[in-house]
C-alpha cells in the first residue's frame, strides 16, 4: 500500500472581507462576490498583508453546500506578490448557511470548510510553493475569513 502524505503546517491567513454582493438566484445556483479588502498572513520565518481588490465568488448549490472560488494577491515584507487561486467548499445545516448569509457569527464546529489553494509567484525565495500541493480549513467569522494551510508531503 502507498503511504498516506502527511501535512505540514505552511500558513494562516486572515482575509477581510466586505459586504457580500448578492447577484441572486441563476440556472447554477445563488450567486454570491464577496469583495475582498485586506488582511494579514502568518507563516513559518515570513509574513505578509493580503491586498485589497480580490474577491469570493460563491456559488450556493443547495441549503447546505456552497462553492468558494476566492481570487486575491499578498505582499510579503519584502514587497514580492503571491497571487492566490483557492476553491474550497463549505458544508452547514440550512439555517447556519442562513446565518451566515446574514453576518451572524456561528459556532465554526457547525462547519465544514476545506480549501485547495493554488500559488503564483515571481518571488525566487516562495517560487517552491508553485511546485506543491497545499489544502486547508477555514472559518468565516461575520468580517473576516480565517484559513490554515497545510503544505501535503
Amino acid at each position: 500500500m502507498i503511504q498516506a502524505p502527511e501535512l505540514k503546517y505552511f500558513a494562516t491567513l486572515k482575509v477581510e472581507i466586505d459586504a457580500p454582493q448578492e447577484v441572486g438566484v441563476s440556472i447554477h445556483g445563488e450567486r454570491r462576490v464577496i469583495p475582498i479588502t485586506g488582511g494579514l498572513v502568518q507563516g513559518n520565518g515570513w509574513q505578509g498583508k493580503v491586498l485589497h481588490g480580490g474577491a469570493d465568488y460563491q456559488l450556493i448549490l443547495t441549503p447546505r453546500l456552497t462553492h468558494l472560488d476566492a481570487r486575491y494577491s499578498i505582499e510579503l515584507e519584502n514587497g514580492e506578490l503571491i497571487y492566490i487561486h483557492n476553491k474550497a467548499i463549505r458544508v452547514a445545516s440550512a439555517d447556519v448557511t442562513q446565518k451566515i448569509k446574514a453576518g451572524i457569527a456561528v459556532d465554526p464546529e457547525l462547519i465544514y470548510f476545506r480549501c485547495h489553494p493554488v500559488f503564483e509567484t515571481s518571488s525566487p525565495a516562495m517560487q517552491w510553493i508553485t511546485e506543491r500541493v497545499f489544502v486547508g480549513t477555514g472559518v468565516r467569522r461575520p468580517d473576516l475569513v480565517e484559513l490554515q494551510i497545510f503544505e501535503v508531503l
